[in-house]
């Protein structure tokens, strides 16, 4: 199998390094893994693409490139420049250093990339590691990732289930914050959101009296409701969440034709 990664935390990311063998593991002996990565960080900027100025890609080693740009810039350098000839049959992002469940895969470059994978109708798979007391201060932060990822992605492409139509389905899987051994296992879950805390600003005066604004973060402590990712998360599961990108609302659109329909006569 071939496989492109990317993530959104940077070329020289530790998540990385934990993505890259899993996708190892996957690919088998007689596969190849092709590595694409924003040559900074690049958190936070979702599906955003560099669309009104050129970036600039270096290799770094055989299969390995930097791109000056976002995640889903990275998909397309791989995709069109990297691995034109040939290209991915699965597109894999993270390990993202902090969860992606709930309103923060909206905000996420880790999921961006996903998302672009899926556009170009290659399998995508975003992958994050929620961090909290019980595992951000050990030697290895991303253990659960690292121990069970490749198990979890497995079990999903011996599943195929990548939607029809044109616009495919996506998985958004985060692992939770606990160590290796007290990972209770996989729940398939729908996206929660957060409730009473989201993200905001929090202003600083420089010694020169200007006026900075930066963006403050939520509580990642507070769960979602049940079933959802962030509360399985936090109660020691890996959520495994599919998504599409397609970004109708189909039930409002039902009754909102009814509705348009009934006035036009």
């Amino acid at each position: 199998m071939r496989i492109l990664i990317t993530n959104d935390d940077g070329i020289n990311a530790p998540g990385l390094k934990i993505l890259e063998t899993i996708a190892k593991e996957i690919a088998g002996p007689k596969g190849e893994v092709w590595v694409v990565a924003p040559s900074y960080e690049q958190s936070g900027v979702a599906h955003c693409i560099s669309f009104t100025k050129p970036m600039m890609i270096s290799k770094i080693s055989e299969r390995k490139f930097a791109v000056e740009g976002s995640p889903a810039d990275c998909v397309l350098a791989g995709l069109y420049e990297v691995m034109n000839d040939n290209k991915p049959q699965l597109i894999l992002s993270g390990v993202n250093r902090g969860n992606n469940s709930a309103e923060n895969a909206l905000y996420s470059g880790t999921v961006g990339a996903a998302i672009e994978g899926t556009i170009h109708k290659i399998k995508s798979i975003a992958l994050s590691q929620y961090l909290g007391p019980k595992n951000i201060s050990i030697e290895n932060p991303f253990e659960a990732a690292g121990t069970h990822g490749a198990s979890v992605i497995q079990k999903l492409l011996k599943n195929n289930d990548w939607g029809t139509g044109d616009y495919k389905i996506f998985y958004n899987i985060n692992f939770p914050p606990v160590r290796s051994p007290n990972v209770k296992g996989s729940q398939v879950s729908s996206q929660g959101f957060r409730k009473n805390t989201s993200f905001g600003v929090e202003p600083h005066t420089s010694p020169g009296g200007r006026k900075f604004l930066c963006i403050k973060g939520g509580a990642q402590d507070v769960p979602t409701a049940k079933n959802t990712d962030a509360a399985a998360n936090l109660d020691g599961y890996i959520s495994i969440t599919p998504m599409k990108t397609d970004l109708t609302d189909y039930d409002t659109l039902n009754r909102l034709q009814k509705i348009f329909d009934s006035n036009d006569t």
